[in-house]
């Protein structure tokens, strides 16, 4: 018996465990998370952040409280709290304008990939489900399966993530032009307007198929 390996097998044995449990934790957190409160918020701020910024495009002209209710709605949405500057001047209007972009690709993306969740899981009660040549037939079960698997769970799995991200940098420019916090402003300025850009792109193939 070589006792020289029983050091070696002793702490390969612990550090298998601790990489499994942290698979575990993941996979916990990964299947949770579309059913967190916390994800239905994000779809709510995602979902009212489009028509709540173009309101206070016309607010912010006029001098009118445009700052507090962008700051109000992260607030109680995303449960983020801004530090309420002095003044924020032009600085409102200027999020309102820059903010229109993230925001209306942002709530285009997420109500695609939640779109694509409800027709796969319910792919039997699509009007185009022949199964004969779809992925998965010639069966229903087949085709309904595959379908409910991959654009279904894949999507329902994929999509507050996704929303995750939106909401991540609607947050930071919520922060840097309404609040006190200016740290890489200009950075999270140009990802944002870059995202959406990529975003408007992408959605060009995706709205020819309609």
């Amino acid at each position: 018996m070589d006792l020289t390996q029983q050091p070696l097998t002793r702490t390969a044995r612990p550090a298998a465990g601790r990489t499994g449990a942290r698979a575990r934790a993941l996979a916990r957190v990964i299947l949770r998370e579309p059913f967190r409160a916390e994800t239905w918020l994000r779809l709510a701020y995602i979902v009212l952040a489009l028509p709540v910024g173009l309101l206070c495009i016309p607010l912010a002209l006029v001098g009118g409280p445009a700052g507090r209710i962008q700051r109000g709605l992260a607030r109680r949405l995303l449960g983020v709290q801004v530090e309420e500057p002095a003044r924020t001047g032009p600085l409102a209007l200027v999020h309102a304008l820059i903010s229109a972009p993230l925001n209306l690709v942002a709530v285009a993306f997420s109500g695609f990939f939640w779109l694509v969740v409800v027709i796969n899981l319910g792919y039997p009660l699509r009007p185009d489900n022949d199964p004969s040549g779809s992925w998965g037939g010639p069966t229903m079960a087949g085709a309904w399966a595959l379908h409910a698997a991959c654009g279904g769970i894949g999507f329902l799995l994929l999509t507050p993530w996704v929303m995750k991200g939106f909401t991540a940098l609607q947050t930071r420019l919520v922060k840097g032009f309404l609040g006190t916090d200016r740290t890489g402003l200009l950075r999270t300025t140009g990802l944002a307007l870059a995202i959406a850009a990529v975003c408007a792109l992408f959605s060009i193939p995706l709205i020819h198929q309609l």
